[in-house]
């Protein structure tokens, strides 16, 4: 990419489009178009279109989902499943006829089924169904996946994708209902550090194995695929590192400057025993992240007094969901 070629970023308010926006522009590139989702509603195919003819975008980061956690998904399965398809289909449909010379679509980890192995390679996304509790979701990004493959096959379009292990970091969901484990152990820490709390449970036996990527490797790595990557195929993106739940509990406790005692209940679910991603063709390329988990940590909890501090407890919206907050859905779109 020249630095005066013009990018869209689509989902820039989220957590990986805004870490996205901000590498490029510390980068020195100049021409990055964004739209609001009041401005820009990537569900309707005649706003795309007319958006994409106006810009006319070189490059297309396409970051924009609508997510959310357990309860969300299995609650409304029909939105995750339409949003995402819809965002799909119109984005890169759109690129194609204004002729984008690059797209990079994101995927996530989750969407690969459950009795692949570990680590999972990029040939096991479609060999078995997702978990259920997203399998509405999973199926949705699994087909974006795999509409950028289409558009190379018949068309010769440079579309590709990148399937992320879990991230977090800055602007991340800090909603209690809907946050990932990362966000909740942290909130769960800081107040437990403030109130003086003797000891924090843990759900389960802390045992099962996690890889995480913090949110500016991840833009980091996206970038270095839209310059270096031209293959077919969908490319995971790890760090290749996993640490157990009572081992990142304990490193959260550690930044947060809780020294209370952890207490695991193994009478709740542990889920999956590991679910780290084969991240060796992406290594082969060059890539490497340059974040330790307590490097990541430490950024991250910074970030969130910020917001603490300056909104109160949840006052700040960096510390609520997207729209949609009051029935546990987030559009970061």
């Amino acid at each position: 990419m020249e630095y005066t070629d013009k990018i869209y970023v689509a989902g820039h308010t989220g957590m990986v489009g805004s870490a996205i926006v901000r590498l490029l522009k510390g980068r020195g590139y100049k021409n990055i178009v964004v739209r609001p989702h009041g401005g820009l509603d990537l569900t309707r195919q005649g706003e795309v279109e007319d958006f994409f003819q106006e810009e006319k975008p070189d490059y297309v980061f396409v970051a924009a989902a609508k997510v959310g956690g357990i309860r969300a998904n299995s609650s409304y399965p029909v939105e995750f499943a339409l949003d995402n398809m819809y965002i799909a289909c119109n984005v890169l449909k759109a690129a194609h006829e204004s002729r984008v010379k690059k797209l990079l679509y994101l995927g996530s980890a989750c969407c690969y089924p459950n009795t692949a192995s570990i680590p999972v390679k990029e040939g096991d996304l479609l060999n078995g169904s997702p978990e259920k509790t997203n399998e509405a979701y999973a199926l949705a990004k699994n087909f974006g996946v795999s509409l950028c493959g289409y558009y190379r096959k018949e068309y010769g379009d440079d579309f590709i994708a990148a399937v992320p292990v879990n991230c977090y970091g800055e602007n991340d969901c800090m909603d209690p209902l809907n946050s990932h484990v990362i966000p909740s152990l942290m909130q769960k820490y800081h107040r437990a550090k403030m109130e003086k709390l003797p000891g924090v449970e843990l759900w389960g036996s802390g045992k099962p194995l996690r890889e995480f990527i913090y949110v500016d490797d991840l833009a980091d790595a996206c970038l270095f695929l839209m310059e270096h990557y031209f293959g077919e195929g969908h490319i995971n993106v790890g760090t290749g590192m996993e640490l157990s739940i009572l081992q990142l509990a304990g490193l959260i406790s550690e930044v947060v400057g809780y020294t209370g005692k952890i207490l695991c209940d193994p009478s709740k679910p542990d889920g999956k025993s590991s679910n780290a991603l084969d991240s060796s063709r992406l290594f082969g390329l060059g890539w490497k992240p340059g974040y330790t988990m307590q490097r990541g940590l430490e950024k991250m909890y910074q970030w969130y007094l910020g917001c603490h501090m300056e909104g109160g407890e949840g006052g700040n919206s960096c510390l609520k969901t997207m729209e949609g907050a009051g029935d546990g859905k987030q559009d970061n779109y």
